[in-house]
Formats: structure tokens, sequence, C-alpha cells
């Protein structure tokens, strides 16, 4: 009886082997055909800006299917936008109504560039940046980044909503890879789209003095006023306009003393008159 139960024993081992030799590979088949966990969706960046304090810029990209649809493409690859703040939407809105449909894309996507910059590797660049909105060499679209201790500023040739200041970023809105948001203080004009600002004319040249202007005389006729006669000094006991010395000389020789002959002449010849005047009466 036990050599009948062990060769049933002996039997069975064979079928399962055979078994265990067609489950492993029906298991490994099974995991393999296992889905992977899908990767994470890319955030909304309309929505991001929204929540950050750029509703009203968002609105606007939300309203332009061309834009739209750029900056979510975009955003998979990494990309930094600038989002003017809803103060500063609000003030360049009757600039953007005039634009065209191809013109208010250009200038939203203006807006963003197709890198992912933190702050801190934002605040180590300076110079031109290529935008969502540059086609080649035919549209630049192109603004310059400036950084100034932690000031960051972006200015284009042309003017922003706050005139020829620069905009200036004041705040983070998000900056997780692949997107940054960064909230400006105003909306940055392309010079594809707006003239460029004039450069600041020179100062003009101080004015000459200007004349006196005339005086009204007592009876109403207007004089010219006159400038004041220069008066010499008074002369002293020596005066300045006494003779000169050779004339004082002469003066001299000429003048006879009281006592002379003929003062003593003229002096008998008036006595005789008188006594000949008195014989006769």
């Amino acid at each position: 009886m036990r050599l009948l139960c062990l060769a049933d024993a002996l039997l069975l081992l064979p079928l399962l082997a055979l078994t265990a030799s067609v489950a492993a590979p029906t298991a490994a088949a099974a995991s393999a055909k296992a889905p992977a966990a899908p990767p994470p969706a890319p955030p909304n960046v309309t929505a991001e800006m929204a929540k950050g304090g750029c509703k009203a810029f968002a609105d606007l990209i939300a309203a332009s299917p061309d834009a739209s649809s750029t900056y979510q493409s975009a955003v998979e690859g990494g990309m930094t936008v600038f989002c003017p703040s809803d103060d500063a939407v609000r003030a360049f809105l009757p600039k953007y109504k005039n634009l065209t449909a191809d013109g208010k894309a250009e200038l939203l996507l203006f807006h963003a560039v197709p890198v992912h910059y933190s702050l801190g590797a934002l605040k180590s660049n300076n110079g031109p940046m290529n935008t969502l909105a540059t086609d080649g060499a035919a549209k630049n679209f192109n603004f310059t980044l400036q950084n100034q201790g932690d000031v960051v500023t972006i200015r284009t040739a042309a003017a922003t909503s706050r005139g020829g200041a620069p905009a200036r970023v004041t705040s983070t809105a998000i900056d997780r890879d692949p997107l940054a948001i960064y909230v400006i203080d105003a909306v940055v004009q392309p010079v594809e789209l707006f003239k460029p600002v004039a450069a600041p004319a020179p100062a003009p040249a101080p004015a000459p003095a200007a004349a006196d202007a005339p005086t009204k005389a007592a009876g109403g006729k207007a004089n010219k006023r006159r400038p004041a006669p220069v008066v010499a000094d008074a002369p002293g006991p020596a005066a300045d306009d006494s003779a000169p010395v050779d004339q004082k000389k002469d003066a001299k020789k000429s003048a006879a003393p009281a006592g002379s002959p003929c003062v003593r002449w003229w002096l008998a010849a008036a006595f005789a008159a008188v006594a000949a005047a008195s014989a006769l009466a």
C-alpha cells in the first residue's frame, strides 16, 4: 500500500513542475502589462495667474484663443510669466482695445519667456530675452531684463502703461518648476506694436538778461530807463578843476601888487577930478 502511495507521489512531481513553469511567465506578463502611474498634469497657467493677483490679465489670455493655447502648451517645457497687476491692466485697456486680434495675442505672448527662471536665476540675468511672441528676425518681440540689487525691471524702447518708467517685479505668484509667475506693476509695450519713446530734448540754453522795461512818466508816456550817472568824488581843498601848474606861474607874473606905481597914478587922477568939480561948483 505504501508502495502504491509512493508511486503516485512520484507521478505527481512532474505534473507540479510543469504547472509551475507555465504559471511563472504568466505572472511576469501580467505584471508587465500593468499601466504605469500617469505623470502629473501641467499647472493651469491662467488659474495660477488669477490666484496670484493677475486675474484681469488671465481673463485677457482666456479670451484670446491663440494666446491661451500657446500658454498652456508652452508650460510643459518650462515658462516664466511676467504678469501685469489688475490695476496696470485696467489702466492699459483703452490702448489694448484698439489693437487687432493678432496684436492682442502678440502683446499677451510678449509677457512670457519659454524658460523657467527661479527668482534667484532671474536676479542674476541681465540683457535681452526672447518671448513667446518672438518669431525669428521678422518679429523680434524682445525685452530687456535689468537688475539693480533686489529690484528686477523690464523695459523696451517703447513706453509702459506707467509712461517712460520700466515695469518692475513686485511679487511672486508661483515659482515651482516648470512654471514661474512674477507680478509686475505695468504692461510692457513692444516696439513692434507701439511707437518708441522719443529721446528727451536737450535742456535749453539760459536766456540772456532782459533789458530794463520802459517806465511811464508822469504824463503817461513811456520813457526808457537810463542808467544812473556816475558821480565823481567831490574835490578837496586843492580842486581837481583848477588850472594846470604852468598856467598858475603866468598868472602870478601878470598880477600887480596893491602898492605899485600904476595904482598910485590912478588915485592921483581921481583926487584931481574931484577937486576940479568942487571948484566949479
